[in-house]
């Protein structure tokens, strides 16, 4: 049988000794050279793997926080309802957001109860869908039993009885505003938990924050029609320059004697407040404006 050397090696006594093995068999020292070769390949790529895995993870939560599309559709929002001389005129912005997703830029906060009865949204998209669904139908059943429309204060006390007693389960803030042939134009607030304010003004929402002291200063009793909607949609357009939660369109309500009329007024169309950018169709526009001129030799 063929031999073959494998190595050189000194004994105890110092003399060099030569070491023949059989065709495929090893010494002890390359097997354990072999075998801790081996395990730090496999420790290498498992440390490789954690690494990978760990930043999927973070990925994987930064994305679940910022843009968590199972959470609740929120209308983090501004919405207005004044009152007049003549009748009441309620306004919103047009802004649904997941998180910070914006979900929907043109929704229709401003939600029929009966033909005089109108109720602006604001909290849980869903939470306040299904109490102005609810609140309906039994309006509806009122008016049928009654034989004449529901009044406004009939519709903002059902809209407090249900956010009331479901006030643990629900996060709903709304603004009931109507007329009725008996106490003419009327503005109800059902903030969270369930409370019921007549007042003659109301604002509610993310935005309603920024606009506590504007309306201070700058609402006034037995206003116009024009003033109240001017009014309205000034101070939506001040909330959604201040306000991330708040932006799109505004949309207004005017509910008096003659009826309901709706309004809406495009964000090319509003006001321009502090630093804010006008809008354009491309960004190619802004950037193409803000190109300085070559200078003149």
């Amino acid at each position: 049988m063929e031999n073959k050397l494998s190595g050189f090696g000194l004994d105890p006594t110092g003399v060099e000794r030569r070491t023949f093995l059989e065709e495929g068999e090893s010494s002890p020292k390359q097997s354990l050279y072999s075998l801790s070769l081996s395990a730090s390949l496999y420790l290498a790529c498992f440390h490789l793997l954690s690494l990978k895995l760990g930043f999927i993870l973070l990925l994987l939560s930064i994305y679940k926080m910022d843009l968590d599309l199972s959470a609740p559709h929120s209308t983090g929002t501004t919405i207005i309802g004044v009152t007049y001389n003549g009748g009441v005129v309620l306004g919103a912005d047009s802004r649904t957001s997941t998180g910070m997703y914006v979900a929907n830029r043109a929704s229709d906060k401003i939600t029929e109860l009966t033909d005089n009865v109108y109720v602006c949204r604001s909290g849980s998209a869903a939470d306040t869908q299904v109490i102005s669904d609810y609140v309906r139908y039994f309006l509806h059943q009122h008016t049928i039993q009654l034989g004449q429309p529901a009044t406004v204060k009939v519709a903002a006390n059902l809209v407090r009885l249900l956010s009331y007693q479901n006030k643990n389960m629900l996060q709903a803030g709304v603004i009931v505003g109507g007329w009725d042939k008996y106490e003419g134009g009327q503005i109800y607030s059902v903030p969270l938990g369930g409370t019921i304010l007549r007042q003659p003004f109301s604002i509610g929402g993310s935005g309603s924050s920024y606009l506590y002291g504007f309306f201070d200063q700058a609402w006034k009793e037995d206003m116009t029609h024009e003033e109240a909607e001017q009014l309205v949609v000034k101070a939506a357009s001040l909330a959604m320059a201040r306000d991330g939660a708040s932006g799109g369109v505004v949309r207004t309500v005017t509910i008096n004697a003659e009826g309901v009329t709706r309004k809406f007024y495009g964000g090319d169309t509003l006001p321009l407040w502090h630093d804010e950018l006008e809008p354009t169709n491309s960004l190619l526009d802004l950037l193409s404006s803000s190109v300085p001129e070559p200078m003149s030799t």
